[in-house]
């Protein structure tokens, strides 16, 4: 239901804060006195409809295409004692914090690696890499378990379904009002759209969002200390630790994967703007000072 709330809530909001925005600035005059004939409130509707569909289509699917793209092998009946002790780790974790449980996979890497999907709670998939358990002792492999089930307890990928909502709204909203602008304003077009508009929104959806990526990419790092001190609380503080220690004396190896993986980090200054995961130092130091990040 809360999850619910929010999504009704984040709808009605952006609808009602545009709306309002554009109307104490008297944007609709401005460009009624430049002869755009831009039905504002239609735009909205339009943008929130694409930008929440899409989204929304993206996370419906998310298990289905991680499985698919990463050749994951569900662990229906454990095949040995490895299998087996991950698939009741996994039960016991989400006994812990109270979430169905999830599909337990594998996927052949050499990279120590680890990702957690699904469309709700109680439908989620976890899955691992070989790599993961041939270079990673089984505390710290429990502690990686532990940090991709608090992703799911957390509602990650819900919440960041509605944050990628949001951000495609502004998105497709504002790149259509500029479109528009230049059509209508520079190139002098009355009636209908003229290559001008379809070109023009085309070059500003790429660029705003691409600029707005960063405010996603900001969410997916703060949810990552949150996932971390959830780990932690799971498989205890030190193994949490010592896994991302573990996972940092990896870094700069020419086989880690930047897709989907559950540490990997981007090093370039201008990369960490745009890297769902932060440094591995601050997520070790957090967790040492118990802090939330």
């Amino acid at each position: 239901m809360l999850r619910v709330m929010l999504f009704l809530g984040t709808n009605i909001a952006i609808i009602a804060l545009l709306s309002l925005t554009f109307s104490l600035f008297g944007f609709q005059g401005l460009l009624a006195d430049n002869g755009v004939d831009l039905d504002l409130q239609a735009l909205l509707i339009y943008a929130v409809i694409i930008g929440f569909s899409g989204a929304f289509i993206s996370l419906f699917l998310s298990k289905f295409m991680a499985k698919r793209a990463m050749g994951v092998f569900i662990i229906e009946q454990p095949a040995d004692k490895t299998q087996r002790w991950l698939v009741e780790t996994v039960k016991r974790q989400a006994e812990q914090v109270g979430i169905g449980m999830p599909e337990v996979g594998l996927f052949n890497s050499a990279s120590p690696n680890a990702f957690a999907t699904g469309w709700n709670r109680n439908n989620a998939l976890v899955a691992v890499s070989t790599g993961l358990l041939d270079q990673m002792t089984q505390n710290e492999v429990e502690a990686v378990l532990a940090h991709e089930i608090s992703h799911v307890a957390n509602g990650d990928m819900v919440t960041m379904t509605l944050v990628q909502g949001v951000v495609n709204t502004f998105v497709v909203f504002l790149s259509r009002i500029i479109g528009h602008v230049v059509d209508r304003v520079v190139f002098k077009v009355e009636r209908g759209h003229g290559p001008a508009f379809w070109i023009v929104s085309i070059i500003a959806e790429v660029i705003l969002g691409f600029l707005a990526m960063m405010l996603v990419m900001w969410f997916s790092r703060y949810r990552e200390f949150r996932a971390d001190q959830g780990g932690a609380r799971l498989a205890g503080r030190q193994n949490m630790i010592a896994a991302l220690a573990r996972l940092k004396s990896f870094q700069g190896t020419p086989d880690m994967p930047d897709e989907m993986a559950a540490f990997a980090i981007n090093a370039g200054k201008i990369q960490k703007l745009f890297s769902s995961h932060p440094p591995l130092e601050k997520r070790i130091a957090a967790l040492r000072a118990g802090d939330n990040g």
